[in-house]
């Protein structure tokens, strides 16, 4: 009887059972070994711009003085507020002396001069109008020195670790052409690297898409009474030569984002392009021409030949995969057990569909997937359909992307009728197989 009894206490005792299962291909995963492209620039970088995945990167981390590509950051704040609902297009932005008198691209303003927050973007976006970047800047946060403090924080925010703002402009001390504007009360100048301009471009993408719809302009008159048009400084926009050296340049799905050049900087550019639905972020910094004595458009079109041959690349030997669809089942964590439910487990399925940009010569048995269940055999009814359960990971080389695997229907409650019975049943069964095994 002492036996029999111990046996019932160890009957009674509930097992729980770890689902976590890991799927090992075949053959072990490899990224792809990016070629050496002879980019004449210090530093450069080629993400995707649905996944944040880097496609290709060259001294991406060096902090250099990024020259207008700051702009971005001044137009990320404006959309913000644009998109919050706190300023309105239509507000009217004065200029003040500084704005009018600070030099460098523009030059577009004059002081007292009131132009709408929209036509200021326009300027700011089409021309990198630098008199209307600082008089945005003194609109948003009273002066230019607030309106950095802003850039500084939204650059931690988002993670660009290596950026640090001292200009709503990109402007050096030494470019600020006014003296009496040159006492700049902030600690050194603007820096930052290829992968926080990246960073940036890509943020200012997903999170304000209507930021485009301003960086795709060829060219647009400022004033209607203007005798001639702002010309977009990005010369691989299509429609945007104006010469036919500039023709050359164009490249097709090209909508963006901000050029950028000074005497510490050299040419820069960030930009981005989409080609059957996969849109890719470049950034190149001082890109330098390989013409011997170039003339001042070689030099200028340096960046956008660099450029080419990064999109190129990425159009060329990269597309998008679905790797694994929204709610399909998956194998190696089919269920999940449920406690107290009117069904003892629920299947599994994964919660959204995972995308990742591969090599187009990419083999799926060098992708690794992994499923976990995170609910420790603790999940108990009621269940909610798309209610989490566990994480799968996909692995491509270095490239990782998580998501969630959620209950593919609902289990509700048992009822305490229920429960007893299952209870005695699930005992008597356990108990056979023990008597079973004695024998």
């Amino acid at each position: 009887m002492k036996r029999l009894s111990g046996l019932k206490k160890g009957l009674s005792l509930v097992l729980a059972v770890s689902l976590a299962v890991a799927y090992v291909p075949s053959s072990s995963s490899k990224a792809w070994a990016a070629p050496e492209l002879q980019l004449n620039v210090k530093s450069a970088i080629l993400i995707d711009a649905a996944t944040g995945q880097v496609l290709y990167e060259n001294n991406a981390d060096e902090a250099l003085p990024p020259a207008s590509m700051a702009k971005m950051m001044t137009e990320y704040i404006l959309m913000e507020r644009i998109d919050s609902g706190k300023l309105s297009w239509d507000s009217m932005v004065t200029t003040s002396h500084y704005a009018a008198n600070v030099g460098g691209s523009g030059g577009m303003l004059a002081e007292n001069e009131q132009l709408s927050v929209k036509d200021m973007l326009y300027a700011l976006s089409i021309y990198s109008s630098n008199d209307a970047a600082v008089a945005l800047a003194e609109y948003m946060a009273s002066n230019e020195q607030s309106f950095v403090a802003l850039m500084n924080e939204k650059a931690k925010e988002l993670g660009m670790s290596k950026t640090h703002f001292t200009s709503a402009t990109g402007l050096t001390r030494e470019d600020i052409e006014d003296p009496e504007l040159k006492n700049n009360p902030l600690e050194g100048d603007t820096l930052m690297s290829a992968r926080d301009a990246s960073t940036l471009g890509l943020r200012l993408i997903k999170d304000h898409p209507s930021i485009l719809e301003f960086t795709k302009i060829p060219s647009k008159k400022l004033r209607e009474s203007d005798q001639f048009p702002m010309q977009n400084w990005n010369w691989m926009l299509e429609g945007k030569a104006t010469t036919d050296f500039q023709k050359q340049f164009a490249y097709p799905g090209m909508d963006g984002l901000k050029t950028g050049s000074t005497d510490a900087a050299g040419y820069c550019f960030t930009g981005t392009a989409v080609r059957n639905g996969t849109r890719l972020i470049s950034v190149v910094m001082n890109a330098q021409s390989t013409k011997k004595n170039p003339n001042k458009s070689e030099r200028e079109a340096a960046r956008f030949i660099e450029t080419r041959k990064l999109l190129d690349y990425g159009f060329n030997n990269f597309e998008t995969k679905t790797v694994v669809a929204k709610d399909s089942a998956v194998d190696t964590v089919p269920t999940v057990k449920v406690k107290k439910g009117l069904k003892n487990s629920v299947p599994v399925v994964v919660g959204d569909t995972v995308s990742l940009i591969l090599p187009k010569d990419a083999k799926d048995s060098d992708i690794k997937k992994t499923a976990k269940d995170t609910t420790d055999g603790k999940l108990t009814a009621p269940v909610k359909k798309g209610q989490e359960l566990g994480t799968m990971t996909v692995t491509y080389g270095k490239v990782t992307k998580t998501v969630k695997l959620v209950a593919a229907e609902d289990v509700k409650k048992a009822g305490a009728f229920r429960l007893f019975w299952r209870g005695v049943g699930d005992f008597f069964s356990r108990l056979g197989h023990t008597v079973k095994g004695w024998f």
